[in-house]
């Protein structure tokens, strides 16, 4: 089995939506057979260009391991998901278990928020 990386945007209308749209799709990677090794939710993010009008999305990372079949249906499962705007599929050598540099750089912000609040605090 190969190891790939998947980064998808759903339209912000449907955020509600998007943890039972990660189960499914856990599910189809898990019970194919297949690993998942990383999956980060990046929350509502602002685009860099407007897709469908649309200026702001929902971003979802999953590193998994599966077979061919399983990607094929998993990308057959974005493409005819309307909700789901865009979708990238990368091929990567190994899993990928470590925070993304998106989930590090929020950490970071939170953990400067929370110094901010504890020097507030001690003035």
């Amino acid at each position: 089995m190969r190891h790939y990386e998947i980064v998808f945007i759903v339209h912000p209308d449907q955020s509600e939506q998007v943890p039972a749209m990660v189960e499914r799709y856990k599910n189809m990677v898990v019970n194919g057979g297949g690993a998942i090794h990383r999956l980060e939710d990046w929350g509502r993010r602002q685009l860099a260009y407007p897709i469908q009008k649309v200026h702001k999305a929902h971003y979802v990372l999953m590193n998994i391991e599966c077979s061919q079949e399983i990607l094929d249906e998993l990308e057959h499962a974005f493409k005819f998901n309307d909700a789901v705007l865009r979708h990238l599929t990368l091929k990567k050598t190994g899993p990928v278990t470590e925070p993304s540099p998106m989930m590090k750089e929020e950490k970071s912000k939170s953990l400067m928020s929370q110094e901010g609040k504890g020097d507030a605090a001690a003035a």
